[in-house]
């Protein structure tokens, strides 16, 4: 199943007094940016954006990795989303079975694990709408009567709402509102019962200059900064896996795991920017359990440890230090690679490759080394 990421981008910003979506946050990215690769880092294989001509060029110029796709803008919310979703069918070729993911491309701060879950949900369920609890006390005020709102049955809605691309044109063809503020509602009305995903507390939309401000806050918060070491020799018999992928190779290098250096090298500068130790630590050796175990594994527990305890990453550079084989054809993978397994952008991941002149183990051709640095806000 294929799924294509709806970037929501034709509105005009009128309560903000400035275009939202593409001032850059605090000097950094803009919210168009952030929301086109963090669908992307989610499981998005494609974009579809009903977008003027300025927003068309910014998107185009900031070459994603992706097919992009543009669609005419609607004069309601409702009509930019049937067009993108037709756009989705007739070109970027999706069938009805397949998922649609529609976003607001102003929810810049929802995560890529919440958008690929809310596609998991859509392709076992056939929907997966990013809502999350209501925590305020919440009061009804009709005609001068006042009473209490239960808010244990409440939720707030968000985007991604991911839906079989089937199921969601034909409840856009049935339920004619132009006043609809989001799909889940012309889903719902159409007769199907949608399946709800928790989106998260920073998954807030930019509105109003108030948003703006505490997005400015989010971006600032304190950065945290990690370094990573490891270092394995050749073994016969074993297979190459570096950053995930399998290089081809005489050897492969020894190790309690699939002995993949880089990988272990990110582990620990991820663990060491949020104080949690080591890879030692929460993988031993001594464990049997993780025997010839596939470090793309123990990688992923460590990006969900990072996120229990509130961390998201900003950045990782890493450098792989090998005499031979040759390693540059390969880096692009393994970029893709972790960044597919840490659910980041690919622009949050880099990788190098270095050799030794020959001099020290590395340069022998005994063994080889990595080490990495990870920021984590």
């Amino acid at each position: 199943m294929r799924a294509a990421g709806i970037l929501l981008c034709a509105g005009s910003s009128q309560r903000m007094g400035f275009d939202k979506l593409l001032t850059p946050i605090a000097g950094q990215e803009t919210a168009l940016k952030r929301s086109a690769e963090i669908l992307i880092a989610g499981g998005c294989d494609c974009l579809i954006a009903p977008a003027d001509e300025e927003k068309r060029a910014y998107l185009t110029s900031l070459d994603l990795p992706v097919p992009l796709y543009f669609v005419r803008g609607g004069e309601t919310r409702q009509g930019s989303v049937y067009n993108a979703l037709k756009g989705a069918r007739d070109q970027a070729g999706l069938s009805l079975e397949d998922v649609a993911v529609i976003h607001d491309g102003a929810r810049c701060f929802v995560t890529p694990q919440v958008v690929a879950k809310t596609i998991q949900s859509a392709r076992e369920e056939g929907s997966g709408i990013a809502a999350s609890p209501m925590t305020d006390t919440v009061i009804a005020r009709n005609e001068g009567a006042i009473s209490l709102v239960d808010r244990t049955s409440l939720i707030r809605m968000q985007t991604p709402q991911s839906f079989r691309l089937g199921q969601i044109l034909r409840a856009h063809e049935l339920v004619k509102n132009p006043a609809a503020t989001d799909d889940c509602s012309l889903y719902l009305a159409a007769g199907w019962v949608p399946t709800f995903v928790e989106g998260g507390a920073n998954n807030f939309k930019l509105t109003t200059p108030e948003d703006f401000s505490m997005a400015k806050q989010l971006l600032n918060a304190p950065c945290r900064m990690g370094t990573g070491f490891d270092t394995h020799v050749f073994a016969e018999d074993r297979k190459l896996i570096l950053g995930g992928v399998e290089v081809p190779y005489e050897k492969g290098l020894l190790g309690h795991s699939d002995a993949d250096v880089l990988l272990h090298a990110i582990m620990d500068a991820l663990l060491g920017a949020a104080a949690l130790g080591d890879i030692g630590k929460h993988f031993p050796d001594t464990d049997r359990a993780y025997k010839n175990i596939n470090s793309g594994i123990l990688l992923k527990r460590v990006g969900e440890q990072i996120a229990r305890e509130g961390y998201q990453i900003v950045n990782l550079d890493a450098t792989v230090i090998a005499q031979r084989p040759k390693l540059a054809p390969f880096i692009p993978r393994m970029r893709e690679k972790i960044a597919s397994i840490l659910e980041i952008p690919l622009s949050c991941v880099n990788v190098k490759a270095t050799t030794t002149e020959k001099m020290n183990d590395e340069g022998r051709g005994l063994c080889i080394s990595a080490q990495a640095a990870a920021v984590i806000r």
